[in-house]
């Protein structure tokens, strides 16, 4: 309710205030004519004493106006998020006009907080076709996640059938866990929520627990609907007894919300989690997802067809594939790409070098007097990566502390 409409309660409030106070006056004149005879005496008319009755009413009425509209002003001056709280109602009536979706505002303030999380599934460049060295869990999740929200049909005859209200995946870091949700998303036409634990958290109490449940009541709304969590260990991690009571009560009011996913076979919402630490998930929260697939680093197969897919589009020479493949045993699908970018990266920086005097600074220069990518790049580029990986993984040689 905005300060506007207040004040227009609080006007009629006054009308009818005013009006009770000049019948109720006007009734005791009435009724003693005594006293009106006295007031008349002292040079005091009922006009007056109706008017002096209303004016101490109006007055009093004014102040606590201007006390509660101070105090409003106040509490909002104060508020540091108020600025990010309408950019983001902003840019979630953007994103719901953009998805098609009708009645926007029909939903609530801590509804529209969480729609600023929302993404257009057919805007996500990520297709099944850019995830390399992964084709069994494809598989598995077009038959378990996507196959429910396209054939809903096939899933009402029995109990048995209904899908999984809760799907994780885990793995260690760089994997494609990440790419995968997005890709499931784009591949089912789900509307996609991208939740962010700092969505949830507010500074008042008992504010979380509604932004908790405004998350699934969105997506109930705009069904069929993926809610992702990435990195759900550190949200939704195990509880113990020195957690603090505002976060114990949103993982409760979370919890119980998901719960009720599962009591009605119609609504086609499902959450997905990543992590690379699943031991920290809470167990009721592992409970709750019961498709879990582990999307383990790469073996020399798939790190082929991860090299495969990109450098298709590049400008290399022949290559071999298979010894590259066995150069980078022990690196994840990002790694690889990681060592692709640099060994394009160093092609860019011996041009540099070789003509640093005849470039133009206006960037009309001739692209493709850049020489190809060979093998020994990438073998370098690989070498770099995984000397870099190496040295992060070593033990400091002195304590933080």
């Amino acid at each position: 309710m905005t300060i506007l409409d207040d004040l227009s309660l609080l006007r009629t409030n006054l009308k009818d205030i005013s009006s009770n106070v000049v019948s109720e006056v006007s009734r005791s004149v009435r009724g003693e004519p005594d006293i009106v005879m006295s007031e008349i005496q002292n040079g005091i008319t009922r006009n007056q004493v109706i008017a002096k009755v209303v004016s101490t009413v109006l007055g009093v009425a004014a102040s606590f106006t201007l006390t509660y509209l101070g105090i409003k002003w106040l509490t909002d001056a104060m508020d540091p998020t108020k600025k990010e709280k309408k950019l983001a109602q902003a840019e979630a009536q953007r994103m719901l006009s953009k998805l098609g979706v009708q009645n926007v505002g029909k939903l609530s303030d801590y509804e529209l907080c969480v729609a600023a999380n929302l993404l257009d599934p057919h805007s996500m460049e990520v297709t099944w076709g850019k995830i390399g060295g992964l084709e069994n869990i494809i598989q598995e999740i077009q038959e378990t996640v996507i196959l429910p929200f396209q054939r809903a049909d096939l899933f009402r005859n029995s109990s048995l059938l209904q899908p999984p209200k809760g799907i994780l995946l885990h793995g260690p870091p760089g994997c494609g866990k990440t790419m995968i949700a997005k890709a499931t998303a784009k591949a089912a036409g789900a509307r996609f929520i991208n939740l962010q634990v700092s969505t949830l958290v507010d500074k008042w109490y008992g504010e979380s627990q509604k932004r908790a449940e405004a998350v699934f009541s969105l997506a109930i709304k705009l069904q069929p609907t993926i809610i992702f969590i990435d990195e759900i260990d550190s949200f939704l991690r195990s509880r113990s007894s020195t957690d603090h009571e505002a976060t114990a009560m949103m993982k409760t009011q979370f919890m119980s919300l998901w719960d009720g996913l599962t009591t009605d076979p119609n609504l086609r919402v499902m959450i997905m989690g990543a992590t690379n630490r699943p031991q920290d998930v809470d167990a009721a929260i592992l409970r709750r997802m019961p498709s879990q697939f582990y999307v383990g680093m790469p073996d020399s197969s798939q790190r082929e067809s991860i090299l495969q897919l990109i450098l298709q589009q590049e400008d290399t020479e022949e290559l071999n594939y298979s010894q590259l493949s066995q150069l980078g045993e022990g690196l994840s699908g990002s790694d690889l790409r990681e060592a692709c970018r640099s060994a394009a990266v160093a092609v860019v920086h011996e041009y540099v070098q070789a003509h640093s005097r005849e470039l133009e600074p206006t960037g009309n220069g001739d692209a493709e007097e850049l020489r190809r990518m060979t093998m020994a790049d990438l073998q370098t580029a690989i070498h770099k990566v995984k000397s870099t990986k190496a040295l992060s993984a070593r033990p400091l040689a002195f304590p933080l502390d």
